[in-house]
């Protein structure tokens, strides 16, 4: 007879947490996949490395050439595709989970254009830093959460609608940042558009430790806001006969979602479908009823790193990475709303 799934609990004083053991197995298996992937990342290149001269040159027994291959120009980018991956898987699980959708998508709601539309303002406008970047990627992105739910909202908001509304604001943004683009300057129009592709090349370490920071935060955040997300997935009558404040959660996780979105595309641009695609994989692999956070995470950088591998050293020219994101997840996206029609 079967009681359940099988859980390992861990106790220490006050504090228990029950992990599912099967989602345990698949996160292990996926960290160890994504350290593999940021091996062969960091072997490849016009300069090719060994294995031992890659791991050698991250425990510092490589000096000169190799070590600044590395540890100087490759790991940067190789940490970006992770960090930033696994911050859209997270985005990406937040938002379906809230909504109770597998369409709901910052990039197809117009989260992700909105932080676009923000940080686009403060490079064409101010030219300014990765944090200054981050604010406006931040506010447009808040922005067009606001607009949308106001928009959606007719006697409370039921996911579909929003994601249609969401899509209809989508379109508009990207109309209005291809105009701001066109009215800039040739050479800031150009780097602008480039970026806005969703690329991995100018990332340095200064972007990936303060982006690494901030998306640290906000990931300590949304496992906070993890369980009472899981029994919204009921419905909000049901949370609240457990206890949970509907309202209040639902406005962190948009925050904390929205927030992890604009991080991200502040430094790299709009990464597309990674956020669509990480949840629902990790779902098949686990076998949860629920959207989890943690396989999201592990499924979204494997993503990103094994796309941008593929952009830079597979694809006939290097490609921005969010290219080949595009081209995963758009066949996807026509099978899931074919699929949700037919529903």
């Amino acid at each position: 007879m079967d009681f359940g799934r099988r859980v390992l609990v861990l106790r220490h004083r006050r504090i228990s947490v029950r992990l599912e053991r099967r989602s345990v197995v698949v996160c292990a298996v996926l960290a160890l996949a994504a350290a593999g992937m940021a091996v062969l990342a960091l072997m490849t290149g016009s300069y090719q490395l060994s294995p031992g001269q890659v791991v050698s040159a991250l425990t510092g027994g490589e000096t000169g050439l190799v070590h600044d291959i590395v540890v100087e120009w490759r790991l940067p980018r190789v940490a970006a595709a992770l960090v930033f991956g696994a911050a859209l898987g997270v985005s990406g699980a937040v938002f379906q989970s809230m909504l109770r959708n597998p369409l709901a998508d910052p990039g197809i709601i117009g989260f992700s254009q909105g932080s676009y539309t923000g940080a686009l303002i403060v490079i064409l406008v101010v030219n300014g830093t990765y944090m200054q970047l981050v604010g406006g990627a931040l506010l447009g992105g808040m922005a067009t959460a606001v607009a949308v739910y106001v928009l959606a909202h007719r006697g409370g908001v039921q996911g579909f609608r929003l994601i249609v509304v969401g899509i209809g604001l989508s379109a508009m943004l990207d109309s209005l940042n291809t105009w701001l683009i066109l009215q800039a300057d040739l050479e800031v129009a150009m780097a602008a558009a480039a970026w806005g592709a969703g690329s991995l090349n100018g990332v340095s370490w200064d972007q990936v430790v303060l982006g690494g920071a901030c998306i640290t935060v906000l990931l300590l955040l949304a496992g906070m806001l993890s369980r009472p997300m899981r029994q919204l997935e009921l419905g909000d009558d049901a949370a609240a006969s457990q206890g949970v404040r509907a309202s209040p959660v639902r406005l962190g996780l948009i925050v904390v979602g929205v927030a992890l979105t604009a991080t991200v595309t502040a430094a790299s641009g709009p990464i597309a479908f990674i956020s669509l695609l990480a949840p629902q994989i990790a779902r098949r692999l686990t076998r949860t009823a629920g959207i989890t956070l943690a396989p999201a995470a592990f499924v979204g950088a494997l993503l990103c790193l094994a796309a941008d591998y593929i952009a830079q050293h597979i694809a006939p020219t290097p490609l921005p990475v969010g290219i080949i994101t595009i081209m995963l997840g758009g066949g996807y996206l026509g099978w899931l709303l074919f699929t949700e029609a037919r529903k």
